[in-house]
């Protein structure tokens, strides 16, 4: 039997990557659930069974270079395609800008930048190859959103938004990419879908 479209989710144990791996196993034939916590994983995956899909879990952390390679092969031996890439997983410290200290933004970054920009890089030709997409997801907070907090948060985001310009270079392959941030006042929820 083909699978009519895979899914990679990263950050799909919880919170906003949990959720969009639930909402996409409604659509996708497959989903590929990633984050360290295999117990977690693995609960999630028996919801996207349940609501029709397959899927493949991959508890490993994405901070770890050889992480990204690690879950392409992973959808490719399964599924043999790659149609979407939700690269959700980190969070930003909930810790004051002028309390946070290097090794929080250096773990911050490793995950939610490095991680997606590796994953992203190694899905590339899979994704141009199926004309999919790319979803870049920030989202902290916004059903209690910390104004104290909110240096911290937007100073993350510049990074993130600069993986949006990946497929520019690609401009002609039909490749779509799309970030996903909450509205000007921080207090509207991201969309996803």
């Amino acid at each position: 039997m083909e699978i009519k479209s895979v899914a990679i989710v990263t950050g799909a144990s919880q919170g906003i990557g949990q959720a969009a791996a639930l909402r996409l196993a409604r659509d996708f034939g497959a989903v590929v659930l990633v984050a360290t916590s295999k117990d977690k994983l693995e609960k999630t995956a028996c919801e996207v069974k349940s609501l029709g899909a397959e899927v493949t879990v991959c508890a490993l952390d994405l901070r770890e270079p050889q992480a990204a390679e690690t879950v392409v092969a992973a959808a490719l031996e399964r599924f043999g395609k790659i149609d979407a890439l939700l690269n959700i997983a980190g969070a930003v410290p909930q810790i004051d800008l002028f309390e946070m200290a290097d090794p929080q933004w250096d773990d911050g970054m490793a995950l939610k930048f490095h991680g997606a920009r590796r994953l992203t890089i190694q899905a590339w030709n899979m994704l141009k190859a199926s004309q999919g997409s790319v979803a870049f997801i920030s989202g902290s907070a916004v059903l209690d959103p910390n104004l104290d907090l909110l240096p911290s948060r937007r100073l993350m985001r510049p990074s993130l938004h600069s993986l949006r310009h990946l497929p520019s270079r690609e401009s002609k392959t039909g490749y779509r990419s799309a970030a996903s941030y909450r509205g000007s006042d921080d207090r509207s929820p991201a969309v996803l879908l």
